[in-house]
């Protein structure tokens, strides 16, 4: 409720619009909860930047970082009704609106990052943009999010069978919570903002993230084992509500469209630089870093799949995918 409250006091503030008009100027809202120095942050400040010089300076995007303005589920349902233009969020969250979405969290789905971005970038990730517009979020373009793998306090993890009765902490995300149990792990779900604490206090014994997030959150300084078993790759999305989509005419729609695809390519090579700075800042902090046989996590994993694939329009997805 307070959250609520403070929104709308926001959004009151900002006239209670998706945009404002200053003189011959069109100001875009975009809200989502990553800090400044995040990678894909600095993907948004590249869409901002080309927005506005194809624009010719028409067309502006505000960037409201850090949360300003609500988690992530609060701020795809302000780009329902209207009240914000634009965001970025996990395919994770996007799947609690569009379906299509639930196919980026299969475990092993994507046989390499090479793999996974032909996908992304082709006519299967560009159908996956356009299929929000039925739940009023259209997608204007993929960011890499990295590859999720295990990190662990008191034991190395060579393959799953030393996963067995361990507590791994994970997204309140089912497929997650399934993955991890199928390994022979214990899947517990937590807030992101409790995990630290959970791990110096050994209610958890470890958790699975991205080598950016593994660092940025101080984990390693907990966990010194790090398997890159890289069990999933779940993209960011550049998401715009269609309410607001919507009332801009076509050289408009062109600008940010344009301007997202240039922003993913920077994007990405933000990323490609964090992890290995990130990488880097492990290794001199004493982390293991540990290469283990995929194949054996990808064979655990199996389960997951079938049971995905019980769904026909999933099954037809994931042929799709596994066909590239």
């Amino acid at each position: 409720m307070k959250t609520f409250f403070y929104l709308l006091s926001f959004l009151l503030l900002l006239v209670a619009g998706s945009c404002q008009q200053i003189g011959q100027q069109k100001v875009v809202y975009l809200a989502h909860t990553l800090p400044t120095s995040h990678p894909v942050h600095r993907g948004m400040e590249v869409f901002a930047q080309q927005v506005l010089e194809k624009s010719g300076g028409k067309l502006a995007v505000k960037i409201f970082p850090d949360g300003q303005l609500g988690s992530e589920r609060e701020v795809l349902e302000l780009l329902q009704i209207g009240s914000i233009a634009m965001t970025k969020v996990s395919a994770a969250a996007m799947a609690n609106f569009a379906p299509e979405y639930q196919v980026m969290g299969v475990p092993y789905l994507f046989r390499d990052k090479a793999h996974l971005f032909d996908v992304l970038e082709g006519k299967t990730g560009e159908a996956m943009l356009e299929a929000g517009s039925e739940y009023l979020l259209r997608g204007l373009c993929f960011y890499d999010a990295g590859s999720r793998s295990f990190y662990t306090k008191n034991k190395p993890l060579q393959t799953p069978d030393d996963l067995r009765g361990m507590k791994i902490r994970v997204m309140s995300h089912q497929m997650s919570v399934d993955m991890v149990n199928e390994m022979g792990g214990s899947a517990t779900p937590m807030a992101y903002g409790e995990l630290y604490t959970a791990l110096q206090q050994g209610v958890v014994d470890g958790a699975e993230n991205n080598p950016p997030s593994f660092v940025t959150s101080g984990h390693y300084e907990v966990c010194k084992y790090y398997t890159l078993d890289e069990h999933s790759s779940i993209p960011d999305v550049l998401v715009i509500g269609t309410k607001y989509w919507d009332t801009l005419n076509a050289a408009e729609q062109s600008w940010l469209k344009e301007a997202a695809k240039i922003s993913a390519v920077a994007e990405k090579q933000f990323w490609q630089e964090d992890v290995e700075a990130s990488m880097a800042k492990l290794k001199a902090a004493n982390v293991r870093i540990i290469y283990p046989d995929k194949a054996l996590f990808a064979e655990k994993t199996k389960a997951v799949l079938e049971a995905f694939i019980q769904d026909p329009r999933m099954k037809k997805l994931v042929e799709e995918i596994q066909a590239q």
